[in-house]
């Protein structure tokens, strides 16, 4: 309850909102995509992103990156549908990434986004610092499990030992073709993921108290092979008094 009140209230909060995509107009005024074979087609029903659709093969993956970048707290919202029906992969949320600093992956990974022309995983837990949210998510193995919902902080090395604890069960969340609004707030250390669909809303935090903060950097929308999700309505707000 104590959790709920605190996302409450930053969600009503002074912000100010720095950019706004319908996602029904052409994505790359706001978004660039790392993946050869990933697909992104924007219609009145918002915007579709297609990882491909064959399992296990890495050039199949597809990361939409914000064309933007952001410093400090901020607020994420879009509206998430879910048009698939696998029961592997993940769908991720990258929140302020940066590169490592060490050439050739430098602190602005668009600046190296030719190397992630085949998005391998590795390229991103070990050469980026960033938060990382998965929902909508499944294990890589063919046991039909409820999934799970994670935090995890990149550190520019293995992935072992960068969840931040705790994960959470999705429930009834996420189901084929169901609108959900996701808020995502990052205030100082602490991460707030809130989920919302016609009949219920479930809210996930993490406290950040084991690694070092993530303080700037892009957003990025990540599909794993097989998976395809809509998006719609997509804003990042910031703290009016820092805009």
């Amino acid at each position: 309850m104590e959790d709920q009140k605190l996302f409450d209230e930053l969600n009503r909060g002074n912000w100010k909102e720095v950019v706004y995509d319908s996602c029904t107009e052409d994505w790359q005024k706001h978004w660039f995509l790392d993946g050869k074979v990933a697909k992104v087609i924007n219609s009145e029903d918002g915007m579709l992103f297609e990882a491909g659709d064959t399992f296990l093969e890495e050039s199949h993956h597809g990361v939409l990156w914000s064309e933007e970048v952001f410093e400090g707290d901020l607020k994420i919202e879009y509206e998430f549908t879910r048009m698939d029906n696998e029961t592997r992969c993940v769908n991720i949320l990258y929140i302020q990434a940066q590169g490592i600093g060490e050439a050739p992956y430098t602190e602005d990974v668009k600046e190296w986004s030719d190397l992630r022309e085949i998005p391998l995983m590795r390229w991103y837990f070990e050469k980026m610092h960033t938060y990382h949210v998965s929902y909508a998510a499944f294990e890589n193995n063919d046991e039909v499990t409820p999934g799970y919902i994670r935090c995890r902080r990149y550190m520019g090395g293995p992935l072992d030992g960068t969840d931040v604890l705790p994960d959470y069960e999705p429930g009834d969340f996420f189901a084929y073709g169901v609108p959900h609004q996701i808020t995502l707030i990052k205030k100082d250390q602490t991460l707030y993921f809130h989920i919302k669909n016609p009949e219920r809303e479930k809210l996930c935090v993490w406290m950040n108290d084991l690694f070092p903060p993530i303080t700037k950097g892009r957003i990025g929308l990540r599909q794993m092979f097989t998976r395809i999700s809509n998006y719609k309505d997509i804003r990042i707000s910031v703290p009016a008094k820092e805009a």
